[in-house]
């Protein structure tokens, strides 16, 4: 599918230490980098939380705290990320109720200026797909019960 693309569109997903925003910590982040011309880049980079990370989370994405105790921290990876954000559109899907409000958490305990990245454009895959798949009780028991 060709898009036509104004800016640089990142499509991001965060992995964390459980889904408070305040009190969780990211371990992963990664993303796929769409430039205009459409060039790709891609990265995946695992973050130490400096907590631990629950065992119910673990069974959910996989990592341990073993799998991260020799990563870097949010802090020391912070400002290239902002750089690697900067300029470009933002998806992801459940990123505006989650991913984005978690990264802008991490980038101020960090004492990095996350103002430039809530002046971007949000694109949130989730909200598309549930206007394309409606979430009524019409749709669910056609579903479900092929009748409509």
């Amino acid at each position: 599918m060709k898009l036509n693309l104004k800016n640089p569109l990142i499509f991001f997903d965060l992995e964390t230490t459980g889904i408070d925003i305040l009190h969780d910590r990211i371990v992963e982040i990664c993303y796929i980098k769409i430039m205009p011309n459409g060039d790709e880049i891609s990265k995946l980079m695992r973050v130490n939380p400096e907590m631990h990370i629950p065992e119910k989370t673990t069974e959910i994405h996989g990592i341990t705290d073993d799998d991260v105790k020799d990563c870097k921290t949010f802090k020391q990876i912070a400002a290239d990320l902002v750089k690697d954000f900067e300029g470009c559109d933002i998806a992801g899907f459940n990123s505006n109720r989650f991913d984005i409000p978690m990264l802008v958490e991490e980038l101020d305990r960090a004492g990095i200026d996350s103002s430039n990245i809530v002046k971007h454009k949000f694109i949130d895959v989730q909200n598309i797909y549930h206007k394309l798949e409606r979430r009524t009780l019409s749709a669910a028991y056609k579903f479900y019960c092929g009748k409509d």
